[in-house]
Parts: C-alpha cells; structure tokens; sequence
C-alpha cells in the first residue's frame, strides 16, 4: 500500500518510484552548469565597474567602429565609439532584471489568483477563469507592444506590460493543480475537518502546486528576456542611449558584414542567459520528478 508522508503527496520511501541514475544526475548536471553560466552572468553585468572603466554611453568621436582586441577595447566600439563590451555588461543587467523582476512578480500573482479560484469554486472560479481565458485570447506580444506604445517606451512600464499579460499561465496552471491537489487524502481530510479555505490553500494544496508553477518560470523568463529583447530590436523598449542586448543587435545590424561584433556579441550574451535558464529548469524538472 502507497503510504503519503507529508502534504504534496509525497509516498513513502520503500515504495517511492524514483527514476533512473542517469535520469537524476542528468537533473543534478544541467541544474549546476545552467546555475554556473547564470552566476557568471549575474557577477560580469552587476560587478560591471570591476571588468571595464568605460562608460555604456560615453561617445568617442575618435575611434568609431574599432575592431575587437583594439588597444582599450576588447570587444572593439559601435558607430559612435561607445565600447562595445560595457555596453553589453551594463545592458545585461536591464535583461537580468526582466528575466527575474518581471518572472516573479507574475509567478506569485498568478499562481495566488490561480490557488483562490480552483479552492473556492463556484462562481467566483468561473468569473476569474473566463477572464484568464479572455487575456489568451489577445495575441501576447500584440498586447505588450499596445500597453508600451500607450504608456511610453521605459523600463518600468516594460514591466507593467509584462506583468498585465503574464500572471494568466501561471494561474492556469496554479488552477488545474489545484483542482488535482483537492482530491488528494489529506486535502479531503482537512476539509472535513473544517480547516479554512487559507489554511488549506497554502499547508497543504500549495506544495503540491510549487514545482509546477517554478519548472515554468524558467520557461516563462526566457520568454520575457527574448521578448523584452525582440521589444528593444522593434525600438519600442527601453529607450536609448540605455544599451540593451535586443537594441544593441538592431544597431548593429547595418555594420554585420563589416563589424558583426556588434550583433554577434550581445547576441551571444541573450543565448547564453536564455540557455543557462533553459538548463536550470529542465535540471529542476528531472529532479522534481526523481523524488516524486
């Protein structure tokens, strides 16, 4: 007989079914290498004082598009002189910032919105759910580029864009984990107990819904780096002269025959931060799923 041990339907360890060795450490090996291509990231964009003395957007009229390894600048500069590799530290840390500030803000409150609609049913779970339903019904980036274009191109208004049309995934998902948690044992068991709505959603549903919801923020924050990127491509993002990956690759387009560091190298950088995210999440997926 399967025995659970804890709230999030945890079974006993003579019976748990866990996956393969290779399956696990596969888990173990991307969560470290994406966690080590992130730190590295995190420590070149925020310590970016210490890696370069230059200013992001300092013009130099003297040396304008100088090639990569030029004396005093590694990565060469752009059109106006700027240096290319500060640009690309200090911007890193604008794409750093939506990958996590706009990902948890929309995390926790879908994932709220999400748990209260799938506990208290009813009505209330059929309002909150047609107008989940109605946010998919609008085309994504569609509706951010509206939400800029009316409130002015920023960092900040980038965020309320964001965070306007990306809670309703999260509570999809927070919903239908919700409904499956509420047949679990013990959540039947407190219920009948008369425990409270809020004492059930967060002791004894909201474990059973976490993993799930954390496993598609790693998705959901590439997505709102390649977005805020795509944004600052199209010139709707953050305004200039502030570099940023996806604005730095659009300038650098009309030189990629002749300097391709200026797209190539910011580009880099988005891959690897998309990559190191992808990792972790799917280490984290593997994981979750050997101690189920």
């Amino acid at each position: 007989m399967l025995v659970l041990d804890r709230p999030g339907g945890r079974i006993a360890a003579s019976t748990r079914r866990r996956l393969p060795m290779p399956a696990r450490l596969r888990g173990k090996f991307s969560l470290i290498s994406g966690s080590t291509i992130l730190v590295v990231l995190v420590v070149l964009c925020v310590g970016a004082p210490l890696f370069t003395s230059y200013s992001p957007t300092a013009i130099n009229p003297t040396s304008p598009l100088a090639g990569m390894f030029s004396t005093g600048h590694l990565m060469g500069t752009d059109e106006f002189g700027r240096d290319v590799l500060s640009r690309i530290l200090y911007g890193g840390r604008y794409d750093l910032a939506i990958a996590f500030g706009a990902t948890a803000v929309t995390l926790v409150t879908g994932t709220l919105i999400g748990l209260f609609a799938g506990q208290i049913g009813g009505r209330t779970d059929t309002v909150i759910m047609r107008i989940v339903d109605l946010f998919f019904a609008f085309p994504f980036i569609v509706l951010v580029i509206a939400i800029i274009t009316s409130l002015g191109s920023s960092l900040i208004n980038l965020f309320i864009a964001l965070w306007v049309v990306s809670w309703v995934s999260y509570a999809r998902i927070a919903h239908g984990q919700t409904l499956s948690a509420k047949r679990y044992g013990y959540v039947v068991a407190a219920t009948a107990l008369g425990f409270s709505n809020v004492r059930i959603m967060f002791r004894h549903i909201l474990p059973s819904v976490l993993p799930g919801v954390i496993i598609f923020a790693m998705v959901d924050a590439v997505g709102n780096v390649l977005l805020g990127a795509s944004l600052g491509f199209l010139g709707v993002g953050i305004p200039q002269p502030t570099p940023e990956w996806g604005s730095m690759i659009s300038e650098g387009q009309n030189f990629i025959l002749s300097n391709w560091y200026l797209s190539i190298m910011p580009g880099t950088a988005l891959v690897l931060l998309g990559v190191a995210l992808s990792l972790i999440g799917d280490g984290l997926s593997d994981i979750l799923r050997a101690t189920r």
